[in-house]
């Protein structure tokens, strides 16, 4: 683990922020997660800390696109090096990145553009590959996502629905994998996140200072500590990191496993309805967020525990809940013995 990274297992309070990352990180199709706070609240350094954390990953050596062998020969890159599928690939194992998306980004930056120097002093047409190639498994932060251009925020949007960035230039036209751990964050005060943005985010997390004056402390001392000496620190929570490594890689294994039942799956629809979303986003959200949680608290079924938390991630809903939950669920009960 790097040195210069602050460990996540150090971060003090700011629950809800680490669980939505992890989460996302066992089950990136949850669809990202979106920080509103102001500056100074710790939602960066969880971002960094986070790609630090988990294991590092399988990828063709030196390929720009970050694919790992199958990707590299299902969306045929081995082209782009001018090989043939039948040649040797070699691969390697890296540590996941946190890829920032530059606020003044232009949409061929993002999806990926001709090398013009290559053009010019060779006169061939080459890809140079964009921001999209590099968020491939993994994170892609956006700071001040609230500032973005719309036809950026759609660009983005349809990578991250599809899991694929098409490029098509100058004669030039590829596809190539883009999945990514979505982070947004922004600050209220500066203006409003458009709509159809915010409802494509799986998770919405709205962050405040710490008024714990223990806590604060806390922070003041850690960071002190780190500052100090990066090494001897990250030595000090090296454990926790591992343990909760082992954890997040544990849930991505059973998470196909899990199931939920029939009676969850209307509390979810009825929750849904009764908080007056619109569509069924919510309702699939809750869904992938409560078998996510279930893989991560080491269940093979969802439990009303975490439903309950599910709910509260995706709806930002609390008050009642656990009522709303056991009421729904001795009308079903009731319904069904009838």
């Amino acid at each position: 683990m790097k040195k210069n990274i602050y460990p996540f297992t150090a971060i003090v309070g700011q629950d809800k922020i680490k669980k939505a990352l992890i989460l996302n990180a066992i089950n990136p199709s949850i669809g990202g997660v979106l920080i509103k706070g102001d500056r100074g609240t710790g939602k960066t350094t969880a971002v960094r800390a986070l790609a630090d954390l988990l294991p590092k990953i399988e990828v063709v050596k030196n390929s720009p696109f970050n694919v790992d062998k199958n990707d590299y020969l299902e969306y045929e890159i081995y082209k782009i090096d001018n090989k043939n599928p039948k040649d040797d690939v070699e691969l390697d194992k890296v540590p996941m990145k946190v890829v920032e998306l530059p606020l003044g980004a232009t949409e061929d930056r993002i999806i990926g553009s001709l090398d013009i120097e290559k053009a010019l002093h060779d006169g061939i047409k080459a890809l140079e590959p964009g921001i999209l190639a590099k968020a491939n498994r993994n994170i892609l932060y956006i700071d001040e996502i609230n500032l973005l251009d719309d036809n950026l925020v759609d660009i983005l949007l349809d990578a991250a629905a599809y899991g694929v960035n098409i490029i098509e230039r100058e004669g030039i036209s590829i596809s190539h994998p883009s999945e990514f751990i979505l982070v947004g964050t922004m600050n209220p005060e500066e203006g409003e996140l458009r709509g159809q943005l915010s409802d494509r985010i799986g998770l919405e997390i709205e962050v405040k200072g710490i008024k714990n004056i223990e806590e604060k402390i806390t922070i003041m001392k850690r960071r002190e500590e780190f500052e100090r000496n990066h090494e001897e620190f990250n030595h000090k929570f090296r454990e926790e990191q591992v343990k909760l490594q082992n954890r997040i890689i544990r849930a991505i294994g059973l998470l196909d496993e899990v199931e939920i039942s029939g009676t969850f799956l209307e509390i979810i629809a009825r929750i849904t309805l009764e908080h007056g979303s619109e569509g069924h986003r919510s309702d699939i959200s809750i869904l992938k967020t409560s078998k996510t949680i279930a893989a991560f608290n080491d269940h093979k079924e969802v439990n009303d525990e975490d439903l309950k938390e599910a709910i509260e991630l995706v709806l930002r809903e609390d008050k009642f809940l656990s009522e709303k939950i056991q009421d729904i669920k001795r009308d079903v009960e009731n319904r069904t013995s009838k």
